[in-house]
């Protein structure tokens, strides 16, 4: 597109540089930029630019432009706005979506810019900005309508404008009314109080009185009583006259127009496909209720202004001028557009428009504009975070039939991708026990397995009276919350249950369910030990990525294999993933292009194989949805620039971020409705509203109202205060207004205290000792090969010791005092226990095959642990005299704490937290900060750190 200098307004130098919302009135022809104080007050006689930018998750920045019209504004004024608007998206690159926004037929994403709502005042340019003292408070009545946004219109004084379906605000210099029809619904109410609320901030300084009138009530009431009197005395409301659905009728056609020479000439077509649009053209698309402008990729300025007015002028002379214009570029359409055609490819072959925002960049730079922020770099990629407690109970069931196992605690971790499980898992939170009921379908789980599954897991919870959130996860999609809570999570090929292995003998299948004994490929996968997975794969050649380690075994052998494009952090894995899969057995290092013979003997024989690491979807930026489900049909109205108040108590919610959904159940959801929320979530997916390719397999979380947990409300402003109000939106909502804002609580009783007994018949299988408390420390010991590590003690010499024994002592925090006769009798058991060390473990000998000892001094075992060192039980067995630091944990010198000391210490400690057993002194010298400062860091920046220090 050509861009000629004289044709960008100097108005518009910087704008769109950062997250947030930039509004000029147009005055003279030109826009001028109004003060933020001024932001939301519009005046009738005006015309608007706004323009909405909004900081993505990928570190882009998307463009909204609105130009507003006031019901008085010239016809001057309104065409400049329109003409500017397109001069303002060239400035920005030529991707933004414009949109025509008229008084009083707002659209709903405009209106969410202003909550709660706009109320324009009369005048404009000459008389806005001049405040007169009023004589006397001007009685005014406004109409609201809208459940999740309030259209707010100023109607006449009297009677005859009262009726049964709307709601009614009557403002008074003393009281505000709000006069609820009977027809309107709760949640229109409570987004009128909204209304209410800001009235009286706005022109009574938050001092007037607040009246709700209900329609029909009696006149003994004094505060009905006063607001008929105000209209000459009660007298009944005529029955509104319903009117025929007009927007319903006019939106069952679309027609599509080419812009030829400045006219909009029809294009005959009996259906609508995006290869009708050409790039070097416009065009509109008259949806009866909405209109398109199109404009093509390599269309120029003047084409694209000439085209915005053949739109206005097709409207006008149709008698629409109020009907909404969406204005967009060719590669940048929106859903509702790309709905209106019968065949719209998923992916769009225009090139991403950096090149020409790049070139309106050194345009404004010759210009002397400053275009520093104009073009965006991409955010450095951060860690997903689990946003949950895991230090709490996890119990696990595997499925079969009708029928659940419960998992002894060695087992818990150990899934077969045949089968399906439920898991329970209760953590402590704010102020009060936390719960998440989920399962867990393997990638060949019958469906009756699943259906079981899903059906006791839903029990659970209703048994819980809806306490839990409740998660659906499928094999391969699972989230960052489940991986933490399971800690090592190990994939099995084949199934146990009757389902499966009758699914194989119908196939005529071959079971093919691991076996020690037999040959098995695990691929090691994870961020962390925190979150580390090894999952079987078939053991071929081709199951190989370059991105990945693995492990190999075939009978007595056992091969680790690094992938040239590893991490030293992926091998690390890797090492403690072969602790839990073969603890007893030495392993043979294999890199990448230095195998030996057996290596591919046993994976029968080499072949090629990927290098492209297996990526899953992201996180996105998240949208709300509004959900009706009714005869087994979901509609959905997405709700824009959504906060906390959005989510009203008798409705229902999707949170849709892509990579997983979440389904919110309002407390005063029917019961029937609330059972059928997961078949909502599932078909939300199934229609995937925003078409955004989303995945049938995404995890989805069930949320209820009081219960959300916090890996949900951080996607909100959450006030905990507002969540434990009772009673429906229009109560909570009056008893905020009437008590100047401040919300009536009902403090929830504290549930079942953390460590106390479940609520299911079976006992918790463990206290978790993954914490997510960055000061405490995490001892690596309680994992779900913890019994077969003990295993190992009284015969040492038997054990894997790619990574130290488990820790056997529990650290307390300061603030917690354990019972001393509790206490004394642990000591003198885990004294028992560890005596049971041998003083001289050797470590484990890694052999490398004799054509890679070249390198050999790189991959040595580690050095055997302290001789001397004495195994540390709880805090109150240090001996007198011995250093402890300010958590009461016995320090070490760096030199003995380092992975590369020739007198390490490996015993007695935890070895994934080495700097916690440093001195206070010492770990300032060494960090260059105090622990507390540490621990608020990443994790990922903790084990940088720690790695750069040898302590990892």
């Amino acid at each position: 597109m050509g861009v000629s200098v004289r044709n960008l307004d100097a108005a518009f130098q910087e704008a769109g540089q950062k997250d947030g919302i930039e509004i000029w009135h147009i005055e003279n022809f030109h826009p001028v930029p109004i003060p933020e104080s001024s932001y939301g007050k519009f005046y009738t006689g005006d015309s608007y630019i706004i323009l909405k930018t909004t900081a993505l998750k990928s570190g882009a920045l998307r463009h909204d432009i609105h130009y507003w019209l006031g019901k008085d504004t010239s016809q001057d004024e309104a065409g400049t706005a329109a003409v500017k608007t397109i001069e303002l998206d060239v400035v920005l690159g030529g991707r933004a979506v414009q949109y025509r926004e008229v008084q009083s037929n707002e659209t709903e994403k405009f209106l969410s810019y202003f909550k709660p709502c706009i109320i324009p005042q009369e005048g404009g340019v000459a008389s806005g900005f001049k405040h007169a003292e009023a004589e006397e408070y001007k009685i005014r009545l406004f109409v609201c309508k809208g459940k999740h946004v309030v259209h707010v219109k100023e109607v006449l004084f009297a009677r005859s404008s009262l009726n049964h379906d709307d709601i009614f605000i009557l403002d008074t210099k003393s009281k505000i009314f709000q006069f609820s029809g009977v027809n309107s619904s709760i949640q229109e109410r409570a987004k009128a109080l909204e209304v209410v609320q800001c009235i009286r901030d706005t022109y009574h300084d938050g001092k007037c009185e607040v009246a709700a009138i209900e329609d029909g009530k009696l006149m003994s009431d004094a505060d009905t009583g006063e607001f008929w009197g105000l209209f000459g005395g009660f007298a009944p409301l005529p029955r509104k006259t319903t009117k025929g659905d007009t927007k319903s009728a006019d939106a069952l056609f679309s027609r599509l127009y080419r812009v030829e020479k400045g006219q909009p000439e029809p294009v005959d077509a009996d259906s609508l496909t995006k290869g009708m649009l050409d790039t070097n053209r416009c065009y509109i698309l008259d949806c009866g209720i909405e209109a398109f402008v199109w404009m093509g990729r390599n269309t120029s300025l003047d084409e694209r202004k000439t085209a915005s007015v053949a739109a206005d002028e097709l409207l006008h002379g149709l008698d629409r001028t109020k009907c909404h214009v969406v204005r967009l570029i060719e590669g940048f359409e929106t859903v509702m557009f790309r709905k209106k055609f019968d065949s719209w490819p998923q992916s769009t072959d225009v090139a991403a428009p950096e090149d020409g925002k790049g070139r309106v960049a050194a345009l404004l730079k010759r210009q002397g504009v400053n275009v520093k922020g104009l073009m965006k770099d991409s955010p450095p990629k951060e860690e997903p975070q689990p946003y949950i407690d895991c230090t709490g109970d996890l119990q696990v069931w595997r499925v079969n039939g009708q029928q659940k196992t419960l998992l002894p605690e060695s087992d818990q971790s150990k899934f077969y991708t045949g089968d399906c499980f439920i898991f329970q898992y209760s953590y402590p939170g704010e102020d009060k026990e936390e719960y998440l009921i989920g399962t867990w379908f393997g990638k060949l789980s019958v469906k009756e397995d699943q259906i079981s599954a899903t059906s006791q897991a839903s029990k659970m919870v209703e048994s819980m009276k809806f306490l839990a959130t409740q998660a659906c996860i499928y094999e391969g999609f699972e989230p960052i919350q489940f991986l933490a809570i399971f800690q090592s999570l190990i994939v099995f090929k084949g199934g146990l249950s009757e389902g499966y292995k009758k699914f194989l003998a119908e196939k005529e299948l071959p079971d093919d369910t691991y076996s020690e004994d037999g040959i098995a490929l695990f691929r090691v996968q994870g961020t962390g030990p925190d979150n580390m997975q090894a999952i079987e794969v078939v053991p071929v050649a081709l199951s190989l990525n370059s991105s990945y380690c693995y492990i190999l075994h075939s009978g007595s052998s056992v091969f680790t294999w690094y992938g040239n494009l590893t991490t030293s952090d992926d091998q690390d894995l890797a090492e403690r993933q072969l602790d839990l899969i073969k603890p007893e057995m030495q392993s043979r290092l294999h890199k990448e292009g230095a195998e030996s013979e057996q290596f591919w003997d046993i994976l029968g024989g080499k072949s090629e194989y990927s290098s492209q690491k297996i990526e899953r979807d992201n996180e996105s930026d998240p949208h709300l949805f509004s959900c009706t489900f009714s005869n087994g049909d979901l509609k959905v109205v997405e709700i824009y620039n959504f906060n906390q108040d959005d989510l009203l108590t008798e409705d229902i919610f999707i949170l849709d971020c892509l990579s997983d959904i979440y389904v919110w159940v309002g407390q005063l959801v029917e019961n029937k409705n609330k059972k059928q929320a997961l078949v909502i979530g599932e078909k939300f997916l199934q229609n995937d509203f925003l078409l955004e390719k989303l995945s049938q397999q995404a995890p989805i979380y069930i949320v209820f109202e009081a219960s959300e947990p916090t890996f949900f409300t951080r996607f909100f402003t959450w006030d905990s205060m507002k969540a434990a109000m009772h009673g429906n939106s229009f109560q909570r909502k009056l008893a905020i207004v009437k008590n100047g804002g401040t919300p009536t609580v009902h403090k929830p009783k504290r549930r079942t205290p953390y460590g106390g007994r479940s609520n299911t018949s079976e006992k918790p299988q463990r206290s978790r000792s993954l914490s997510s408390s960055p000061d405490r420390v995490r001892p690596r010991g309680r994992s779900p090969a913890f019994n077969a590590l003990a295993a190992n003690f009284e015969t040492p010499n038997a054990r894997n010791l790619s990574t130290p024994p488990p820790m056997v002592r529990k650290i307390y925090p300061k603030s917690v005092t354990p019972d001393s006769t509790k206490l004394a009798s642990r000591s003198a058991a885990i004294a028992a226990l560890t005596a049971s060390f041998d003083k001289s473990l050797p470590a484990r000998q890694v052999i490398i095959p004799s054509f890679t000892k070249g390198r050999a001094s790189t991959d040595a075992s580690k050095p055997s642990p302290e001789e001397n060192s004495k195994p540390e039980t709880i805090q109150e067995d240090v001996k007198e005299g011995e250093v402890e630091d300010d958590d009461g944990l016995r320090t070490y010198p760096y030199d003995r704490l380092k992975t590369t000391s020739t007198d390490l210490i490996t015993v007695g400690i935890d070895v994934t937290k080495r700097e916690a057993y440093l001195s206070s002194q010492e770990f300032r010298e060494k960090f260059g900060m105090n622990k507390d400062a540490f621990y608020k860091l990443p994790k990922w920046k903790q084990n940088k750190l720690k790695m750069t220090l040898q302590l990892f």
